[in-house]
C-alpha cells in the first residue's frame, strides 16, 4: 500500500492540471470508491471549475478547486489504497474499466486508477475544509508533532507492540509497513517491544528516526521516485538471506500486529 512518500509522488502527477479549468468529469459512479459520497455532487461541482492546488497528509491526498459560481471551493479528497494511482493523459482519454475518475481539460486529463476498489474518493464543498480532511493526525514533520505528544501516545497503548503502535494513522499519518520497519531498524528497537517499556532514550531516538524517515522517504521517493541507497533496510528486507546492511547480520521477520515484518536481531533486541 502506497505510503508518505509514494503518496506525494502520486499526488504531484496531477500538476499538469494546476491552474486550469475542468471541462468536464466522468466516473464510473456506482463503484465503491464513491461509498458515502455523493458521486453526482462531485461531478457537479468540479465541472467548470479551476484546480488550484493540492497538498498530501499521510495517506491522503487533498485538490482544491475554485468554482465558477463565487468564492466556494470544491475539495476532491482522494486515497489510493493498495492499487490506486494518478496519472495524466490526452485530453481525449476515453476511461477504461478501472479508470473511476476522470477529470478533462483542454490540455490533458487527469486520471484516477484503482483496479482493486480499495481507494477512496471524497467530497465536499463550501469555504473551509471538510471535516474529514480538517480532522487529520498533525504532520510528522510539523511543530505538532513532539517528543511530548509521541511518549504520551506510546504511554496510551503501552500494551501493544511498538511495531502495531507505529501503524495506527490516528497519529502517525503515512507510515506503512515498510517505512514502520526501517524506523524501528534505525532506531535499534525490537518491532514486538511493548510501547509502554520504552525508556527515555529509545523515546528520543524513536522521534529521531521518525522525523528522519519522513524527510529521507520525501527526499528520494516523493520527489522523482527514486530508489533508496543500500544503507537503507528497505533494499535488503526482503531479499532471500538478507542481511542487516549495518550488521551483516542475517535479517528475521514474523508476523507482528498483524502485518509481516522484518528486523535485525543484532541491534534490535527484546526486552523482557
Amino acid at each position: 500500500m502506497p505510503e508518505l512518500a509514494e503518496v506525494e509522488w502520486f499526488r504531484k502527477q496531477w500538476d499538469p492540471g494546476l491552474g486550469q479549468r475542468i471541462e468536464d468529469v466522468l466516473l464510473h459512479d456506482k463503484k465503491r470508491i464513491f461509498r458515502g459520497g455523493d458521486a453526482a455532487a462531485l461531478q457537479k461541482a468540479l465541472t467548470g471549475a479551476t484546480l488550484e492546488r493540492s497538498e498530501a497528509r499521510g495517506k491522503q491526498m487533498l485538490f482544491v478547486a475554485k468554482s465558477p459560481r463565487g468564492k466556494t471551493r470544491a475539495w476532491l479528497g482522494l486515497h489510493l489504497g493498495m492499487t490506486g494511482n494518478l496519472r495524466v493523459e490526452k485530453p481525449d482519454f476515453a476511461p477504461a474499466k478501472h479508470d473511476h475518475l476522470v477529470l478533462r481539460q483542454k490540455k490533458q486529463a487527469l486520471v484516477f486508477k484503482d483496479a482493486r476498489l480499495f481507494g477512496r474518493v471524497l467530497f465536499g464543498e463550501g469555504k473551509e475544509p471538510p471535516e474529514w480532511w480538517a480532522k487529520q493526525a498533525p504532520d510528522l514533520l510539523g511543530t505538532a508533532f513532539t517528543k511530548t505528544a509521541l511518549a504520551d501516545f506510546l504511554k496510551r497503548r503501552k500494551k501493544a507492540p511498538i511495531k502495531a503502535v507505529l501503524l495506527m494513522q490516528e497519529r502517525f499519518p503515512g507510515i506503512g509497513n515498510w517505512m514502520a520497519d526501517e524506523i524501528l531498524w534505525r532506531a535499534g528497537i525490537h518491532p514486538a517491544q511493548p510501547a509502554g517499556t520504552l525508556d527515555a532514550k529509545e523515546i528520543g531516538a524513536l522521534f529521531r528516526d521518525i522525523r528522519g524517515v519522513c524527510r529521507d522517504a520525501l527526499r528520494i521517493i516523493g520527489k522523482n521516485w527514486g530508489d533508496p541507497p543500500d544503507s537503507w533496510l528497505f533494499n535488503h528486507r526482503w531479499q532471500k538471506g538478507g542481511t542487516c546492511p549495518r550488521t551483516g547480520a542475517k535479517l528475521k521477520h514474523a508476523t507482528i500486529g498483524g502485518r509481516t515484518t522484518c528486523w535485525s536481531p543484532a541491534r534490535q533486541k527484546l526486552r523482557s
